[in-house]
This record gives C-alpha cells, structure tokens and sequence, in this order.
C-alpha cells in the first residue's frame, strides 16, 4: 500500500513543538503509530499511560489492534499523542476542593469508580460528576487563593480498600499531610460562616433547580470528549439518593459526605422544608458540631460517626419505607392486630372538608376502617393494603399533631391519605405499622418493636432542650455561630424555644419538560421511586408513577422525546426543555440499577448493566 504522512501532536513536548510527521500506510495499526511517535520523540520515558486522541472526531483511539483504514484515519486527520490521566480539581460536598489525576479517556461512570477507590468511597455508582455553578465573588474575593488538598501524589496503582491502617486506607497513612487529609473527608467540617453561605448559589425556583441538574455528566463519555480540560473543576455529589449499606465502619467517608450534601441543600433551600424542619436541621448540625468541639477527634474513635449516621437515619426518615428490598413471608393467622380510633383525611382540590374519626384495624399489610367499634365485625368502608407504600411523617410535637402521610400506588398515579393520632404512643405504633407493611411485613415481625423504639426516641429527639443537660459545656460552644445552622430566610424568625420537625423527604431531581399533548412547560421530578408531574405555575403535584408500575422507557434520539409505558396501559410522553434527554434517560435507568443491587454482592458493581440501563444508543 502507498505510503503517506500522518501528522501527530506530542502533548509533552510543549505548545511550541511542531507536529511530527510520520510516514505510515494504511494498514499500519494504532500501536504501530504509537510505536513510530515514541521512537521519533527519543524520550526514554515511561509511555504507557498514553494514547491517540482524534481532535476532529472528538475521540479516543484506544483500540491499539485496529488499523488506521479501519478506523477511518486520512492524512486530513488531527491526532494529539497525550496522557490519558490529568489533573482534576474536585469540590467535594463539604465546600473543599482536592486536586487529583483522573481518567480522561474512559467513560465518567469509571472515572468516578477510579476516584472513590482513592477517596476510599464504597458504591460510587450513587455519584456522578457536573458542573459547578459560580459563586456569587465580590471584588476583595476575586484574589482570594482557594485552599486545595493535595492527592497528585497518590499513584493510581496503589489505591486500594483491603489494607487499612489505623483505621485508614494505607495511601492515606503514608504521612502526616495525607492523615489531615483523610480527616478532612471523613470528619465533618465546622458549620459555615454566614457570608460563605451568602456567596453560595442559590436556587429561586423549581425551574433554577431544574437547570441545576442539566449540568450532569454523560456517563457514558469521557471527560475530554465532553469539553473538560486539564486542571478543570467540577463537583463530586451522589447523583442517585438511594444509600445502599451504609455501614459505619466502612464508610467513614462517604457517611460525611452524605450528610455535607444534606446540609448544604438546607442551608441553600434546594430541598423545600418548613421552618420547624429547618430548625430540627439545626439541632442536628448543633449537636454535632459541639461534640467535634468537646471531643477528641480520633480516627480510631466511632462516636462522631454514630452522630452522623444518627443524623443521617434523621435525613432518611421519609425516605425509609422504600430503601429496603422485601421478601414475601408466610401469613399468620394468629398475628397481632391494631385496633383504635384514628382520624382520616383525602386532601382532595377545593375541598374544604376535615377529618372524620373512625374505628381502624390494622392486619398483616392493611388497614381497614368502620363507623364504629360496634361495626368492626362487619364489612369496612374501606381496605387499604400499604405494601409498596410511601409513608412520610408529620410531626409537631409543640402543636399535638402526629400525621401520617401515605402516599398508595394505582394505575393512575399515587393516591394521597393521611392518618391522625392522638398521641405520641399511638403515634408511634402506627407509624411502626406502616413502615413494616409498606415493606411487604406484617406485625408479628420482629422489628415491629425495634421500630416503634426507633420512632419514641426520634421524637424524643425533637423534645430535647440542647442546653439543658449541659450545664458544663465549655465555653467553646460560643464559638457556633447559630446563624451557620439554618438558610439566611429564617435568621429573623429563629426563636430559642422553637419545637424541630421531621426533614423533609430529599432526593427529587427537577427537571423542565412539555408533556405531548400539551401547550405549556411543566416540571418532572424523578425519585428513586417514583416520577412526580408538577403544575410549573403553582407548584402542585399533578400525578405520581411509580417505577415498580414501569414496564419499559423509549428515548427517540432524533427527536429528543422520551416515551414510558406503565402497567394498565398507562402511557406518558414528553420532551426535554432544561436538561439533555440523556440526563433523563440516565436518572431513570439508575435508579432501576440501584434496584438491583443486594447485600450478598455489595461489593460487585455491575458497571456493564449500568451501561446497558444508562448509556443509550451511544453505548450500544
């Protein structure tokens, strides 16, 4: 075959360096270009984290066996010779930024694995990289040199979660500078001051949301093929709020940064909450953030992280009743039952009817309801079986008012009941119900108990006055600014004896969408369980799908729509306004993916059918 010249950048000899020439044909191999650029360079260097990266196509040539012919190469074609890893700058959800080499070449869904291996971060498939949004920078902070923690000289090779060594992974062992480092992931950080929060991005709308999360990576493609570069910076936060066996002695890290992306979502009102939710927040945060200040902080130590899987239990409460994957068990006829007077309510539109009391009987997975005791032996008004349920709390304490939110899966979306106790115990026993029967139990397991313990001491949390018991705290509890607990909105509001409430449910990912058949824009909110329709113009939620109702999704690439078919012949389709299909597409078969995921095999990740679920006609 004739002969011909192939121009090639080599990255490493400078910007100034000319591209060399090499004389190749076209049945000659990528490894055979490669090899022709290392002797023609006479570097004796180590290469082998090397490759081909076609500037044109705006992609890699990593399959080295394939011909240039074959991959379609002319002598037209632009070919830079460069590393496959560089330099990244990761802000972290605690507001720190760590510089370390990532992969460019492979897809971001391993380049987030090879980064979590190093930051000794089980199951990175719950994350993904985006884009930050710039911070609000007055003038005297444009100079301002940002603090950045130092994990360059980590070598890739090393990394590994089998050796730990006081209680850390061992490339963080190696000296003092590195063990600050561990501490600065796996420890929680001082509340902010309140002119950080200030600079911070905040959200206005669901529609400032919703283009939040059109800055999500494509997973499938790698870095530089999506326009980042050297010394690029971009955030690391859990993409999928679905937290699979968290485990305190394992996942000191990834415990920490759960609940610093918590925090933050607070403080900058990304989650909507009530003023007593924020408050509870709060008290969280207050509580440990003086036991960092009361306490020595040991790594060998396991108190600070049984406060944040504490808080973080707090974080989960709404979120509880789908985190568990059920089993069937075997029906009992002798198990035990609830009886008692409750109130119910149907929040239906332009009603203005309250609730009614009637006489409840909660067996195996259900509820039912009569007028009466008297009529208790009859037919219920109605049965409702809660397996495959949402169930949400509601508490104020202060105003005597113990709700619980169900939210009940049908063909047509999810229908809303709440249910209203008397009193903290009968509270607490039918919320304790509930969650066991929104898992397929029923009251004769034996966590029933553990559960209504669980719920007694959350609430008794809510009761507990801070200072009360401390009568000797130090005085570098004066050093926690209480103003760096809560959102800037409630500084004014804040009162000393306000009672805190329930978090809210967090883990909804906004996006902007025009369902078909439809004039105007509405917002689709995707959840690890569910896909919510909301009114864009009053916020109320339309409909809910349930992704256990799901029987498959179609994306047509050409037009940008996505289509999803439901159970009972229930359709929906819409295209994308804020965000990339792909990113939807992405968030849906995700969410699936992290379905599958068991704890007999928590420590195998899948990444081919996360591909298969995710990736697209890209990736096929």
């Amino acid at each position: 075959m004739a002969a011909w010249d192939l121009s090639v950048v080599v990255e490493d000899l400078g910007p100034d360096v000319l591209p060399l020439i090499l004389s190749v044909t076209s049945d000659l191999h990528i490894g055979g270009v490669i090899l022709k650029l290392v002797e023609k360079t006479q570097l004796k260097r180590d290469w082998s984290d090397h490759a081909l990266w076609w500037e044109q196509k705006q992609q890699w040539l990593l399959r080295t066996t394939w011909t240039l012919d074959k991959c379609g190469i002319h002598a037209d074609a632009r070919l830079v010779f460069m590393s496959q890893h560089k330099l990244l700058r990761l802000g972290l959800t605690n507001g720190l930024t760590v510089r370390l080499k990532a992969c460019f070449s492979g897809p971001v869904f391993s380049t987030v694995v090879e980064i979590c291996k190093m930051l000794n971060i089980r199951h990175p498939e719950e994350l993904s990289l985006l884009r930050p949004v710039e911070e609000k920078k007055k003038k005297k902070d444009k100079d301002a040199v940002e603090e950045v923690y130092d994990l360059t000289e980590v070598p890739l090779t090393s990394v590994s979660r089998s050796a730990l060594y006081n209680g850390m992974p061992a490339h963080f062992a190696d000296s003092p500078k590195m063990e600050e480092v561990y501490k600065m992931l796996s420890i929680t950080q001082p509340p902010p001051a309140p002119a950080a929060i200030a600079k911070q991005y905040r959200p206005a709308s669901v529609v400032d949301k919703a283009h939040i999360n059109g800055r999500w990576l494509d997973s499938s493609r790698s870095l530089l093929q999506q326009g980042i570069k050297d010394n690029d910076w971009l955030w690391l936060r859990f993409k999928y709020y679905a937290f699979h066996d968290l485990e305190p002695k394992y996942d000191a890290v990834r415990l920490t940064q759960v609940y610093e992306q918590a925090r933050w979502a607070i403080l900058l009102e990304d989650v909507d909450c009530t003023e007593e939710e924020m408050m509870l927040f709060g008290a969280l945060q207050y509580h440990i953030s003086k036991l960092a200040l009361t306490e020595p902080q040991t790594l060998s130590t396991n108190a600070a992280m049984e406060d944040l899987e504490s808080a973080l239990q707090s974080l989960e409460v709404k979120m509880d009743g789908n985190s568990s994957t059920t089993t069937d068990i075997l029906e009992n006829i002798t198990a035990p039952q609830l009886n008692d007077y409750l109130k119910i309510f149907r929040p239906k539109r332009l009603t203005l009817k309250g609730y009614k009391q009637y006489w409840f009987k909660f067996q195996d997975t259900s509820i039912s309801y009569f007028k009466s005791r008297e009529e208790s032996i009859g037919e219920p008004i109605q049965k409702i079986n809660l397996k495959g349920c949402e169930v949400v709390p509601d508490v104020n304490i202060a105003g005597q008012k113990f709700l619980i939110k169900l939210l009940i899966p049908t063909p047509e979306g999810m229908t809303e009941v709440y249910l209203r106790c008397e009193d903290e115990q009968q509270y607490a026993k039918w919320m304790a119900a509930c969650r066991l029967a929104s898992k397929g139990k029923n009251l004769a397991d034996s966590s029933f108990q553990t559960e209504i313990q669980s719920i007694r001491s959350f609430l008794a949390m809510q009761k507990t006055n801070p200072t009360s018991h401390n009568s000797n705290a130090p005085a570098t509890d004066d050093s926690i600014n209480t103003h760096s607990l809560v959102s800037p909105r409630y500084h004014k509001k804040y009162k000393p004896k306000q009672i805190w409430q329930a978090l809210p449910d967090f883990g909804i990912s906004y996006v902007v969408v025009r369902f078909k058949g439809s004039r105007k824009d509405e917002v689709l909110g995707i959840a690890p369980n569910r896909l919510i329709r909301i009114d864009l113009g009053v916020g109320d939620v339309v409909k809910t799908w349930r992704y256990n109702n799901m029987r498959q999704w179609n994306v047509n690439w050409d037009t940008r729509q996505v289509a999803i078919e439901f159970d009972k012949n229930v359709n929906i389709a819409f295209s994308c306004v804020t965000a990339d299909c792909k990113i939807i597409h992405e968030l849906i078969g995700g969410y699936i993916f992290m379905s599958t995921r068991s704890r007999d095999q928590s420590d195998t990740l899948n990444e081919e059918l996360f591909h298969k679920l995710t990736g697209g006609h890209e990736a096929l």
